[in-house]
């Protein structure tokens, strides 16, 4: 210590001598790269090296900007922003956090969801114009200890509900958690909460949507987010037999709630990518794909609980399935199976699926399956700026009033997407206009609406 600080005086003294002894004006950068070397070897500090340029504005100026600089190169956590938002990473590269803002902007008319029934299609006279902030999002992720060793969480923080719900249903959320262990690709654990691997239409981010919103055979399919845990991988990479694998075993409750009975959700799915690449779950061809790349997947989910369907808010029930009861907890079995396919190249990309799910009323003892599916197809007239879209959605489900009968709805649906400062998905205007049609299978009446959205979704 001692040691130092006699080296920190004779080399200010020295310093001092040459500043001195020689003049500023001939000299100065002479001073200034003595000084700035003291500083950088550490033996100078900051406060010891800037009275030495009293006088000599520029040049303390100038040392204070390269002081600042080692302070900054010297810092043991470097900061940068990045497409996954603002990143804080340590020098060693073990320890990294993304942080991003997300906000989706949205105005409806004239209804704001999907109409599901002929009451849906019969609202009031003057419909619904609304503005909503539909999502609202802080997302965290990175790794830690390892890059391998992964960690993501998602806070809802806002969402929008309607003027007959609680206050609570505006509440913010915590919707994602989970832990990667991916130190080999070809198996991958991941534990916690999330949007499960069984299709692409409902893992893509609903920031990196072709339309608006998905389609309307989401809400009757997803199985959404469950607790659970997950093995994955990727085998023959690069070959024609590349392929991806998901498996996992989840509590089938679905988002935030235990496992209240001894059954688990089971789930697993296979995905073919013909050209040896495998494609990122995101819809739209913005990155400009520049050699063709295609996936095919099958699919398989079975659960046995009181749920008929899932969303970000939970278990829940669709419509004409009434709420199991305390006794019944294990009312519906049901066994669900999926087809996709999806494909890119230079702005042109599109992607299907198609549905079957069957559910067992286990109290009624009676049986039901439903089917549905949707195609759509993007292309970017002005590479990574300018695209448009458009998708068909079919849908065959019981009908409410009495499920001996089907229902059938259909979507079609055209719209734009326009990419704003090069940022992709992270900044976007979107807008769509639908047709969305019902054939009631009860009445044998059919019904249809036109709607139209706009939005604005911007992540930073």
């Amino acid at each position: 210590m001692m040691n130092n600080k006699l080296n920190s005086l004779v080399a200010a003294a020295l310093a001092g001598s040459v500043l001195m002894s020689f003049g500023t004006a001939a000299n100065a950068d002479a001073t200034f790269d003595l000084l700035n070397t003291l500083v950088e070897k550490g033996v100078l500090t900051e406060e010891e090296a800037l009275p030495l340029m009293k006088g000599h504005a520029s040049d303390e100026k100038k040392l204070q900007k390269s002081i600042s600089k080692q302070v900054a190169g010297n810092f043991p956590v470097k900061v940068s922003h990045t497409k996954k938002g603002f990143r804080f990473e340590t020098d060693d590269g073990k320890f990294q956090t993304n942080l991003l803002w997300r906000a989706q902007l949205r105005f409806t008319t004239p209804t704001r969801s999907d109409p599901r029934n002929f009451d849906d299609f019969e609202p009031l006279a003057e419909g619904e114009n609304t503005f909503e902030a539909r999502r609202v999002r802080m997302k965290i992720g990175g790794h830690a200890y390892e890059p391998w060793l992964k960690y993501y969480f998602e806070v809802d923080l806002q969402p929008t509900r309607s003027t007959s719900d609680g206050g609570e249903k505006a509440s913010a959320r915590v919707i994602d958690w989970r832990v990667d262990v991916a130190k080999y690709d070809f198996a991958t654990l991941r534990v916690g909460q999330w949007k499960i691997n069984y299709n692409r239409e409902r893992v893509d981010s609903s920031g990196k949507q072709q339309f608006v919103e998905r389609s309307i055979v989401n809400r009757q399919f997803t199985i959404d987010r469950q607790v659970g845990a997950q093995l994955t991988g990727h085998l023959f990479k690069g070959t024609t037999a590349d392929m991806n694998y998901w498996a996992g075993v989840y509590t089938g409750e679905g988002r935030g709630v235990k496992n209240d009975d001894n059954n688990l959700m089971t789930m697993a799915r296979v995905q073919w990518n013909p050209f040896g690449r495998a494609l990122k779950w995101q819809q739209t061809d913005v990155e400009y794909t520049d050699k063709p790349t295609a996936s095919i997947s099958l699919a398989t989910a079975s659960n046995t609980g009181k749920c008929t369907r899932w969303s970000s808010s939970g278990c829940g029930n669709l419509d004409g399935f009434s709420k199991a009861s305390a006794a019944a907890n294990n009312q519906y079995e049901i066994d669900q199976y999926q087809q996709g396919s999806a494909f890119k190249y230079k702005g042109f990309s599109w992607q299907q699926e198609y549905h079957i799910k069957d559910i067992k009323d286990t109290v009624d003892n009676q049986s039901y399956r439903m089917k549905g599916g949707y195609a759509q197809a993007g292309y970017f007239f002005i590479p990574k700026r300018f695209e448009m879209a458009a998708r068909y959605a079919r849908l065959e489900e019981p009908n409410e009033t009495n499920k001996q009968f089907d229902n059938v709805r259909e979507e079609f649906t055209i719209g734009a997407n326009w990419f704003l400062f090069d940022a992709g998905h992270n900044n976007k205007l979107t807008a769509d206009i639908s047709r969305l049609t019902l054939d009631d299978g009860l009445t044998d009446k059919s019904y249809d609406d036109t709607r139209f959205r706009l939005q604005w979704d911007v992540s930073y």
